[in-house]
């Protein structure tokens, strides 16, 4: 005969049980109460008070991540030199700045921009054609346009970009967002990302993945159409039964965790179980669009073919805003443009321009964006070069790291403003250099945590989600 869980609550049991595991996962629960964030490696006796450490400006972000490199001197940063100097090589005084890594370009004949560009708002942003919808809400955006690094192959940068470095070994922003902060949200993971158009370069799963964190921070990937997997309750099920039996799997695991001692994957698959049974009936809500209006359903572009996916998911987030998840990553791929940029960029801007506009607005309309902070970027740029031999509109760029775009808007930020200054053609940043660290201390600090403060003992080292720190971007804020 199978053992009989306990019967009082998991709260009295985990206070009164002598294995190790009670301990854990009392202070585990004190975490989501938004009590403690548990250091599970090293010194269980100090943990450290869940922030934040500073005034809060955000409560909640939003990242969409464009995943293979949107061309900056193709959407947010115009040169009209450039567009003189089409089809020449690179003068002397701009490729002698250029850092000799590889896929630079500037041994190739510069390649105008296909696309206009015009000045918007009382700020006067210059902004491309690829993105109309969104330059009517350009005051609300912070453009940095000195972004740089030094990785100029997709995988690695994409790790740059989401965790800080690019061997991929370290937790994702949002894993360390999840462990500072926790969730506002009992019923919903605290990190939710949804995937769209992932042609091109694969998903890096470091981009939400816990790293060396306890495996409960790491991102839950989510279906936008379907909702998370597997939260339907199984047929023959109510809410008893199933929490009968989940007591019971949550108490043999238990009994294994005893014997096999501290094991960060088994502690986050007993979690999974108890956010798994919360999901069952908070989930389905959130991701049933059938309560929006019409109006708000049109205004994301879910009415039409081309945007209805990455309008579904930017609609999604905004729920998700509201129901008190912490970190949600948009990732949409497909902007890796070798060949053929203009059409690459036109089907890539026209999938994502009017829900990232619908987003803002209707953050803005309910009061929400002042407390949310969405940041816009890839993993780098392209060249202002050529790639190959290509001629027409099969032309295409390569690989940029060295200089390129992310803007921000909400949660605090001073809207309306350039920060940085790329060369007269857009190779490298010539004022105001900024690193992905520089712009992960930044969100961190948007959101009320000390990059230094915000510490987790791995291997006997205090390590902090920047590695070597960054540089608060303090002009980004009002």
């Amino acid at each position: 005969m199978s053992p009989t869980p306990p019967s009082f609550s998991r709260r009295a049991m985990l206070e009164r049980s002598t294995l190790g595991f009670g301990s854990v996962a009392l202070t585990s629960l004190l975490a989501q109460d938004g009590l403690l964030a548990a250091n599970r490696e090293g010194d269980h006796t100090r943990p450290h008070l869940i922030g934040p450490h500073l005034r809060p400006r955000a409560k909640s972000i939003i990242f969409l991540f464009m995943s293979g490199g949107p061309g900056q001197t193709d959407t947010f940063d115009p040169k009209p030199l450039l567009q003189k100097l089409e089809g020449q090589p690179v003068p002397e005084s701009i490729a002698v700045n250029v850092p000799k890594i590889p896929r630079s370009g500037v041994n190739s004949s510069l390649m105008a921009s296909p696309f206009s560009f015009k000045q918007y708002g009382e700020s006067g942003i210059s902004v491309s054609e690829l993105f109309p919808e969104t330059a009517r809400l350009v005051d609300d955006l912070c453009v940095i346009r000195s972004m740089n690094h030094r990785i100029p192959v997709h995988g690695p940068g994409e790790c740059v970009a989401l965790t800080g470095t690019a061997l991929g070994d370290r937790p994702s922003m949002g894993a360390w967002m999840t462990y500072g902060l926790g969730s506002f949200s009992g019923d919903l993971p605290g990190f939710v990302v949804m995937l769209s158009n992932s042609t091109g370069p694969a998903p890096q799963r470091p981009g939400w993945g816990p790293g060396f964190l306890p495996s409960r921070y790491q991102g839950t990937v989510v279906d936008a159409k379907n909702g998370v997997p597997y939260t339907a309750m199984p047929a023959a099920y109510d809410d008893k039964s199933r929490r009968s039996q989940l007591e019971f799997i949550k108490w043999m695991n238990s009994q294994h965790l005893a014997k096999q001692g501290q094991d960060s994957e088994l502690e986050a698959r007993i979690a999974s179980y108890e956010l798994g049974f919360r999901m069952q009936t908070s989930a389905p809500e959130t991701f049933d669009l059938a309560t929006e209006s019409e109006a708000n359903r049109k205004l994301y572009g879910i009415d039409d073919p081309a945007t209805k996916e990455f309008g579904t998911q930017c609609l999604i987030a905004r729920r998700l805003v509201e129901k008190g998840v912490r970190c949600i990553q948009l990732r949409n791929g497909g902007w890796d443009a070798h060949g053929s940029l203009e059409s690459n960029h036109r089907k890539q801007s026209r999938a994502v321009d009017r829900p990232i506009a619908g987003l803002l607005t209707d953050l803005k309309q309910r009061g929400l964006l002042d407390d949310t902070l969405v940041v816009w970027g890839g993993e780098f740029g392209r060249t202002p070069t050529t790639e190959g031999s290509a001629t027409g509109a099969k032309r295409g760029r390569d690989h940029s790291p060295a200089g390129y775009t992310v803007w921000m808007a909400g949660g605090g930020v001073k809207g309306g403003q350039v920060i940085g200054t790329t060369d007269d053609l857009g190779f490298v940043p010539v004022e105001r250099p900024i690193s992905p660290a520089d712009l992960h201390a930044t969100m961190l600090h948007a959101l009320g945590l000390d990059q230094h403060r915000l510490i987790y003992s791995h291997n006997n080292r205090d390590e902090i989600p920047t590695v070597f720190g960054g540089e608060v971007i303090r002009e980004v804020f009002t």
